[in-house]
């Protein structure tokens, strides 16, 4: 089973969330449509696929996400740009 660490951001890049799930598109559906109304990520409409990346094992993507959530925004931001510089959706390329 594969685990993902992935970063959504609003429609102007300015806020961001870092998560990890088992279940990448579905995960991504669930913030895209508020599932949770009280969430973060519903609160600042973020919800746009912007960086993601596997992990084989749970614990790896736990430990990548702590890592990258305690990185600055600037650096975040570079890890964005090295796979995706435009900051474009990549919920569609998922299917």
């Amino acid at each position: 089973m594969a685990y993902y660490v992935y970063i959504l951001a609003n429609t102007t890049n300015v806020t961001i969330y870092t998560g990890m799930t088992n279940d990448l598109a579905r995960r991504v559906y669930e913030h895209k449509n508020h599932m949770d109304p009280d969430s973060f990520t519903a609160k600042y409409n973020i919800t746009k696929l912007v960086y993601f990346e596997a992990a084989d094992t749970a614990r790896a993507a736990i430990e990548r996400e702590k890592q990258i959530k305690s990185w600055s925004r600037k650096k975040k931001n570079s890890l964005v740009e090295t796979k995706n510089p435009a900051w474009q959706d990549l919920y569609t390329a998922l299917f």
